[in-house]
């Protein structure tokens, strides 16, 4: 096959040796299965987006740390060194979610490094040694689909524990390897601790993928387990291993407006009465 451009550098550089065939491309990257060694691997290949979705795309970045004041004070203004900035940390947000997530145990594809807007990791494949379908793409049986339920809200939880919200989880982004399900496509990870929608993308992630299974296992439709995951991070009590439940009770106890508009009404007369006193004693004076 003709060589893609963005692929050139790693094969003259020898940390490729083949590209095979074009896997997938999307509107931010297309993917390559590629050989490095003996090892057949892919590679994807960042698109530059230029200005398109930089608007869209602030929801996942709050929260995220910048390399420094000027590249901070560029992007807030959306200058072209401030663009460039959005493109090139919006890149590398995939990257470093990946290394992040691989070392606290979660499954996603292993990143095996990144090359000049090129990312080298595992081709996740099924049980045949083909690329693996989407969650989306397979029927499962009840007890199977269960399975996988409880696996990814585990990965969901491990995620969340290590400092991350996926931020766009659904059956498109869950591959379905030989040895169960894997979480790919991270370049819109939300920092579950600095960002104000947090709580609201971690139950749709959840909500996702709960739906999506419960077409084969319809109990599951039932089932809370985002609220009960946030509740135990907020407290600071959730575990890589914890077990959950998918049980959550909302807390229904209706607010005591009156006692609490009584206690601002105290606060303020102690505090009319403070300065009443201020400025009696300087009239002494």
């Amino acid at each position: 096959m003709k060589i893609p451009k963005g692929l050139q550098p790693l094969l003259d550089d020898g940390v490729i040796d083949e590209v095979l065939r074009a896997l997938k491309s999307g509107k931010e990257a297309s993917v390559y299965v590629v050989r490095s060694g003996a090892a057949i691997r892919c590679a994807k290949v960042y698109k530059d987006m230029g200005q398109r979705s930089f608007q869209q795309r602030s929801q996942y970045q709050e929260g995220r740390k910048v390399r420094g004041s000027r590249q901070a004070r560029a992007m807030g203004k959306s200058t072209r060194f401030g663009r460039k900035e959005q493109e090139s940390a919006w890149k590398n947000a995939e990257v470093n979610a990946l290394y992040q997530l691989d070392a606290a145990g979660v499954r996603v594809p292993k990143p095996y490094g990144y090359f000049n807007d090129v990312l080298v990791m595992e081709l996740v494949a099924d049980a045949t040694g083909q690329a693996a379908p989407r969650l989306g793409e397979v029927e499962l049986p009840p007890e199977v689909a269960r399975e996988y339920h409880a696996f990814l809200m585990q990965q969901i939880v491990r995620m969340l524990c290590s400092g991350l919200i996926h931020g766009d989880l659904s059956e498109y982004n869950v591959l379905i390897a030989a040895d169960g399900p894997v979480i790919i496509d991270l370049p819109q990870a939300v920092n579950a601790a600095g960002n104000n929608n947090a709580s609201a993308m971690l139950e749709r992630d959840v909500n996702n993928i709960t739906a999506s299974l419960g077409r084969f296992a319809p109990e599951l439709l039932a089932t809370r387990f985002a609220q009960e995951m946030w509740a135990l991070f907020g407290q600071g009590e959730l575990k890589p291993d914890s077990k959950l439940t998918g049980v959550f009770a909302l807390d229904e106890t209706a607010a005591d407006v009156a006692s609490v508009m009584g206690a601002i009404d105290d606060a303020r007369e102690e505090a009319v009465q403070r300065e009443l006193g201020r400025l009696a004693a300087l009239a002494e004076e």
